[in-house]
């Protein structure tokens, strides 16, 4: 169930990918779900089929996204990264092949001062992601 409380929402923007990513996500997260989406119709603003608006749910937390319909190339950065906090071993090891496939390893996944795992991707579509398995203490 997504936090419908939250103040601040993270909003991207995809080049036509929108729902495939989306979709991948939440096959990739525990307790995700699509929220809503809403395409563009015929003669609309974007490009018919493309991703008007939607929301959705990544481990409980809320994301918004469209597909960019004015037609200039904005390509995410790893400038601004999401950054997981994964419960067990098998779930970052998991979570670690399924966006990098496709993607970009930037730091592998290996023990770190402050991580049992800690692991750095870019994905398919663009989106960095830290992956973090906190240490027991």
């Amino acid at each position: 169930m997504a936090n419908t409380n939250q103040k601040i929402t993270t909003f991207l923007m995809f080049p036509g990918t929108a729902e495939e990513a989306i979709n991948h996500y939440i096959s990739v997260f525990d307790d995700s779900e699509i929220i809503h989406m809403t395409h563009y119709g015929p003669n609309e603003a974007g490009q018919e089929g493309s991703v008007m608006h939607a929301a959705f749910s990544l481990k409980g937390q809320m994301f918004m996204c469209i597909d960019n319909s004015n037609g200039n190339d904005i390509p995410f950065t790893p400038a601004i990264s999401l950054f997981v906090t994964c419960e067990t071993e098998e779930e970052i090891d998991r979570v670690f092949e399924s966006l990098s496939e496709g993607g970009q390893v930037l730091m592998p996944l290996a023990p770190s001062p402050i991580s049992e795992k800690f692991g750095w991707v870019e994905d398919k579509y663009g989106v960095s992601w830290q992956l973090n398995l906190l240490k027991v203490q």
